[in-house]
C-alpha cells in the first residue's frame, strides 16, 4: 500500500510541473509532499532522496522499508506498440552509430536505462555489437526488459551468409536472441534471398521479428510475392525535413511499423524559425518537438547520442501533445533533406 501512495505521489506532482523543470526540482517537489505525508501518518515516510542514478528513495518510519521508485517508473516510458506478431516494442529507443569505445557505450546505454529507455538500436556495420553488448550486461536491467535490434550487412546478402552472419551478431552480443532483426539495406539481387533466410531465424525463436531498413514501396511489393511473412519494421529516415508521407501510409496499411532513425536530422532543423516558435510554445526544445511529431504519426524513433542530458532530454516527450495544426504546419517543412547517406557499396547502383 505504501509503494502505492508513493506512485500516486508521483503523479500528483507530475501534474503540477512541467518536464523541461529540472530534475533536482522535480525532487525537491516530491519530498514537499513526502512531508506532508510524515504530518499525516508518522508511519508513513521519515526520508525521501534522490540519486542521480535516477533512483528516488523513500523509507518507512516504523518498519525501516526502504522503497525504490525509477525515473522510468516516474515518467511512465513504457510507451509501445505491438508489432504485426503481437511482439511489444518500445516507442522510443537508444540510435548508438559511431559509438565504438566502450567507456562511451558503458556511458550512453546506462544513461539510457536510468532514464527510461528500453530498445537499443545497434547493426553489424556500427562495429559495436561487442561494446553495446558489454554496456547492456553492465546496466544493471535484466536481458527480458531490454529491445535489442540488430541489423545484416550487405557484404553478408551478397555472400549468401545471413544465417552466419547473425550467428556472429548473437556472439558479439552476448545474447542468445534478438528482438528484432533486420536487413540493412535493399540490396540488388540478394534482398529477397536474404529475406528468407530472415524467416529461418524468425521460425528458429532466435529473432522475435524481423524487418526491413530503408526500403521502399516497390521493395516491399516485391517481398509479397515471395513470402507470406511481412516485415514488422520498416526502419527509414523520417523528420520534419524529410517526411516519407507516401511510404509512412503504405507500411500502416499493410501492418508493417515505421521507425525513423535519425529522427534528429543530425541537428538540421533544431534552429529552424518554426521549431523554436513550436518549442516555445509547448516549453519543450525543438528537439523534442521533432521527435513528438514523429510519435504523433505513429512513427517511433531511435535518435542517437553519447551525452547523458541529451538522451535524458531526448526521452522527454511523452508528457505533451502537439496540436493538430502545429503538426500541419511541421508538416510543410519538408524538403526531402537526407542527413544519412547512401552506402558506397550502394551509389553507382539503381535500387
Amino acid at each position: 500500500m505504501f509503494e502505492n501512495i508513493i506512485k500516486k505521489t508521483f503523479y500528483f506532482v507530475y501534474d503540477y510541473i512541467s518536464f523541461s523543470t529540472r530534475i533536482q526540482e522535480f525532487a525537491v517537489n516530491c519530498w514537499n509532499f513526502a512531508q506532508f505525508f510524515i504530518t499525516m501518518d508518522r508511519n508513513y515516510v521519515t526520508k525521501f532522496q534522490y540519486k542521480c542514478s535516477g533512483l528516488f528513495i523513500f523509507r518507512c518510519y516504523n518498519t525501516k522499508d526502504v522503497y525504490r521508485v525509477s525515473l522510468s517508473e516516474v515518467f511512465d516510458l513504457k510507451n509501445s506498440v505491438y508489432l504485426n506478431n503481437d511482439i511489444e516494442m518500445p516507442l522510443l529507443g537508444l540510435g548508438v552509430y559511431k559509438i565504438t569505445d566502450q567507456s562511451e557505450a558503458n556511458t550512453a546505454v546506462r544513461a539510457a536505462v536510468q532514464a527510461g529507455y528500453r530498445l537499443i538500436d545497434t547493426a553489424t556495420v556500427y562495429k559495436n555489437e561487442e561494446q553495446i553488448g558489454t554496456a547492456i550486461a553492465k546496466s544493471g536491467i535484466s536481458r527480458k526488459e531490454i529491445f535489442i535490434t540488430t541489423k545484416v550487412w550487405n557484404t553478408a546478402q551478397r555472400l549468401g551468409d545471413t544465417y552466419g552472419a547473425f550467428q556472429r551478431s548473437l556472439e558479439r552480443l552476448g545474447t542468445d536472441y534478438v528482438d528484432l532483426y533486420l536487413i540493412h539495406w535493399p540490396v540488388p539481387g540478394c534482398y529477397l534471398d536474404t529475406w528468407k533466410e530472415m524467416e529461418k531465424i524468425y521460425e528458429s525463436g532466435q529473432a522475435r521479428a524481423i524487418g526491413v531498413s530503408n526500403f521502399e514501396i516497390r521493395h516491399l511489393e516485391e517481398l509479397k510475392k515471395v513470402s507470406d511473412i511481412v516485415p514488422a519494421v520498416n526502419q527509414i529516415e523520417n523528420h520534419p525535413l524529410l517526411y516519407r508521407k507516401e511510404l509512412i501510409e503504405y507500411c500502416k496499411a499493410n501492418h508493417i511499423q515505421v521507425q525513423a532513425y535519425a529522427p534528429l536530422a543530425r541537428g538540421a532543423y533544431l534552429d529552424n524559425d518554426i521549431m523554436c516558435i513550436l518549442g516555445t510554445k509547448y516549453a519543450h526544445t525543438p528537439a523534442q518537438v521533432g521527435l513528438r511529431w514523429n510519435i504523433q504519426k505513429g512513427v517511433a524513433v531511435i535518435p542517437k547520442s553519447v551525452h547523458s542530458d541529451r538522451i535524458r532530454s531526448n526521452a522527454n516527450i511523452f508528457d505533451f501533445e502537439i496540436q493538430d495544426e502545429d503538426i500541419a504546419i511541421m508538416d510543410t517543412m519538408n524538403q526531402n533533406y537526407h542527413s544519412s547517406g547512401i552506402p558506397d557499396d550502394l551509389k553507382d547502383i539503381p535500387f
